[in-house]
């Protein structure tokens, strides 16, 4: 889980810092990696509307892709991608054969967001080495009801991986209000419900332009379990870039698929 800095417009600099960040990933042994939401262009940045590029000719993607087949990764990020005339906040699962095999565009961009983006149009899981793989993009986790990931549990996901870019305001206390109550009020019960991990990776660093300039990106990135428990949290704040390994274990899927009956069931009522 790659909780790292993304500068606004930057592109070049954050794809950098995006490469070394993976190779240490895998030097550490980690077999998936977890990039932020818009890790190269920076959430909302009004750059979005200029320098888009496609998925996954573009050289953002191309970038991340060469990064995962050098080091025999499978690497997840968060990319601005320009499609025709549209621009999409997507995100790709990459194998560690350097090819997409999994491509998101979110669902639930905040208002804020429709000024730089078009509206999602694609849900999907994907079978790995490692498990199923889903992917949700940020607020697409607080739909009503949890409408995306209990559709991703329901296609029978191991793992959702969530690029996201999670802000507060410049003076925000933490210490006050400590920040992640609404990731876990909605990973938690698609977790515990489907029996699956979330991961929701933040970067962080300040918001330089756009609707929410002022504001900061502060990791607190997740990791929760098919308890619906947190495994891992990364620290707090705008500097607070670090790598979070885990090893996980995925629950067969025989005896998940037994639990949604019953977790249907009860939300059907009487």
């Amino acid at each position: 889980m790659i909780q790292m800095r993304v500068d606004g417009g930057a592109v070049k600099t954050n794809l950098d810092r995006a490469s070394r960040r993976l190779e240490a990933a895998r030097a550490a042994g980690a077999d998936v990696a977890l990039l932020p939401e818009a890790v190269d262009l920076g959430w909302t940045h009004p750059a979005a509307l200029t320098e888009a590029r496609p998925i996954p000719d573009g050289e953002p993607c191309r970038r991340l892709a060469a990064d995962a087949r050098k080091h025999g990764l499978l690497v997840c990020a968060g990319l601005t991608e320009r499609a025709g005339d549209r621009v999409y906040n997507a995100a790709v699962l990459i194998s560690p054969a350097g090819e997409v095999i999994l491509h998101h565009r979110k669902l639930n961009e905040l208002e804020i967001g429709h000024a730089c983006y078009a509206q999602g149009d694609r849900l999907g899981v994907v079978e790995t080495a490692f498990g199923r793989f889903g992917l949700m993009i940020c607020s697409d986790a607080f739909v009503r009801g949890q409408t995306v990931g209990r559709t991703l549990g329901l296609m029978g996901a191991d793992v959702i991986l969530s690029p996201c870019a999670w802000a507060v305001p410049a003076d925000h206390d933490n210490t006050r209000e400590p920040y992640g109550a609404l990731w876990l009020e909605h990973y938690g019960p698609v977790a515990r419900d489907f029996r699956l991990w979330i991961a929701g990776v933040s970067n962080v660093g300040p918001i330089t332009a756009g609707p929410w300039r002022g504001r900061k990106c502060i990791g607190n990135s997740l990791l929760i379990d098919p308890a619906g428990q947190t495994a891992r949290c990364g620290p707090h704040g705008e500097a607070a870039e670090t790598i979070l390994h885990a090893g996980i274990r995925t629950v067969p899927r025989p005896a998940r698929a037994a639990g949604w009956e019953t977790v249907w069931g009860e939300n059907r009522g009487p």
